[in-house]
């Protein structure tokens, strides 16, 4: 199935959630005028439906594949990579000082959204390559960055984050890779790590990995772990890739969905040869680690955004010709499905939800400019809105494919159709780069109760001053008492209820830049795109919004109830 980008509503998301006309009023970002934000995003969409789009099908049956010499993407890939880097699409975000636009994020993000809609697995590689980009640029040495952010900032080279290990998982605090001194500035690096992607690839000339590892005698925990840059070919005296590193592809997962991205157990220093830079000090890797990782975190949101764009357009083709039954008021022929109300029900779900999964993450890119130039209270309301956007963006990706699915009814199961693929490469964004349940730790510990409620309470009054629709309002009203009572609970029953109060406050800020952009349409020339948006926006706050407002009872029913069983009674027959 062909891809039709969605350009006009990138566009008009940018300008009200993201406020990207006000950006371009700051003199870094003056570059980002209205001609070329068309030309870019007009410019994307044409190059990921004709280049990237075709090969989605191949990456998903074919994939990546293993060999003792590393990783071998399919057919079509590493072509179809040198065209995105010779079309300076990797450019869009990156540092001007080492040949990139330095356009606003916001604006990077529609670009890499196109480009996941196309493919989303394929689109992991320039994802991650941003998040070295960001973490090298805060907290690389002068040397490594003229030595590697020129190519990073051009994607001639990726970049990977090395965190997992087998024993630690999400206990990153657990991790054993070893860090010994050389003696000459260098360091050793000794260890495995799992599920990294694009860990491999031959796609590339070099690949940088960012590896957490210990140094002797580093403290236990997370205080313990420094960073290290680590490339699978060093860098000769030109600063062009040399000898191998040491670096070894054990294997690459065999994996529900995302085939096209090969997620690899990479072994670092078999022989004793693994060379790697320190980032920053010694004993400060986890900081800098989170610089990538909160980039890491708005972008997997973003691929809940691609995979629900991708998935409402398919089953909107099938639903408009798939004939079966006729409408049940009229009788008659058989009509088109889409004729059909809970049909419709559906669709409408699904194009109201991936409006407001783009309108949360675009918002929250805003606040990431904002941040860099230095707004007031742009890295509160950033580091609030993070935990949302990912949360919630991977939440709706996968239900939106879910419903996809369903829309097809017993094709949708078939895999020749194309609608399970989407389902299958979303299951992993709610479980990676931190799991959903520990966004919404993060939110109740130390997003909310972090400053005393402060964060949470002045979204709570700016999104007052503008709310009009009833059921809104009293989605609002509910969550600002869930978010009191947390404030009074102790942590387990705060953690107990986060799932529930991170959807409501998702849903009640969703909810918030939809009505905006409602009353925006006035502005808008195109009649058929006013009126589908007016139709997703009526949807999402007369059905959507109502529903999250249920959820109040279980974000404040505490513990009770869940340590009634015994561990062993959970697996009593």
């Amino acid at each position: 199935m062909d891809l039709t980008p969605a350009t006009a509503e990138q566009r008009f998301v940018l300008t009200h959630a993201a406020g990207i006309e006000t950006l371009a009023e700051a003199e870094r970002f003056a570059d980002a005028t209205p001609d070329l934000l068309d030309a870019i995003l007009t410019g994307i969409g044409d190059f990921a439906a004709g280049e990237w789009r075709p090969l989605t099908r191949k990456g998903d049956t074919v994939g990546a594949r293993w060999t003792p010499e590393g990783v071998v993407m399919p057919d079509g890939y590493p072509a179809a990579y040198r065209a995105y880097v010779e079309g300076g699409w990797g450019t869009i975000g990156s540092p001007a000082e080492y040949g990139g636009q330095a356009l606003p994020f916001a604006v990077a993000t529609a670009v890499l959204e196109t480009l996941g809609t196309a493919d989303m697995g394929f689109a992991l590689a320039p994802t991650l390559t941003v998040g070295a980009i960001e973490a090298l640029t805060h907290h690389g040495s002068a040397e490594q960055q003229a030595r590697y952010l020129p190519k990073l900032a051009t994607g001639e080279w990726t970049g990977t984050m090395n965190l997992t290990e087998p024993q630690a998982g999400s206990d990153v605090g657990a991790l054993t890779t070893r860090a010994e001194p050389v003696g000459d500035g260098n360091w050793r690096i000794t260890g495995t790590k799992i599920y990294i992607s694009f860990g491999d690839h031959d796609m590339a000339d070099n690949i940088v990995h960012l590896v957490l590892a210990r140094t002797p005698g580093a403290p236990a925990g997370t205080k313990g772990i420094s960073l290290f840059l680590v490339p699978k070919f060093r860098l000769d005296a030109d600063g062009n890739p040399g000898a191998p590193n040491d670096i070894r592809v054990v294997s690459i997962e065999h994996k529900m969905g995302l085939h096209a991205s090969p997620t690899c157990v990479l072994s670092f220093g078999d022989n004793g040869d693994c060379i790697g830079e320190l980032i920053g000090a010694e004993g400060a890797g986890m900081r800098a680690m989170f610089t990538m990782m909160n980039n890491a975190r708005l972008n997997v949101g973003l691929q809940g955004v691609q995979v629900a764009e991708a998935a409402t357009q398919r089953a909107v083709a099938y639903a408009r010709e798939r004939v079966q039954s006729a409408r049940a008021s009229t009788g008659g022929a058989p009509v088109a499905i889409i004729d059909h109300p809970d049909v419709r029900r559906m669709l409408l779900r699904m194009t109201a939800q991936t409006m407001a999964a783009r309108a949360l993450v675009y918002y929250a890119a805003g606040q990431v400019d904002r941040a860099t130039l230095g707004v007031e209270g742009a890295k509160t309301r950033l580091d609030l809105v993070t935990p949302l956007a990912k949360a919630h963006g991977t939440d709706i990706g996968c239900e939106v494919a879910s419903l996809g699915v369903q829309v097809h009814g017993g094709m949708g199961y078939v895999e020749e159709t194309g609608a399970a693929q989407y389902y299958r490469d979303a299951r992993i964004t709610p479980i990676y780069e931190g799991t959903n349940g520990i966004q919404a730790a993060d939110l109740v510990g130390r997003k909310l109760v972090g400053d005393g409620g402060a964060g949470v309470e002045a979204l709570f009054t700016e999104m007052e001053a503008e709310v009009g629709h009833a059921a809104l309002r009293d989605l609002l009203n509910d969550t600002r008492a869930v978010a009191r009572w947390m404030l009074e609970a102790d942590v387990d029953d705060r953690l107990a209820g986060s799932y529930p109060f991170l959807t409501m406050l998702a849903t009640c800020t969703c909810g918030w830049l939809l009505e905006r952009q409602g009353r925006a349409l006035d502005q808008v020339a195109d009649p058929d795109f006013v009126a589908r948006k007016r139709a997703a926006v009526a949807f999402y706050l007369d059905r959507i919004v109502p529903e999250a407002r249920g959820l109040g009872m279980a974000a404040m029913a505490g513990t009770g109830g869940l340590y009634s069983l015994s561990a062993d009674q959970f697996a009593a027959g």
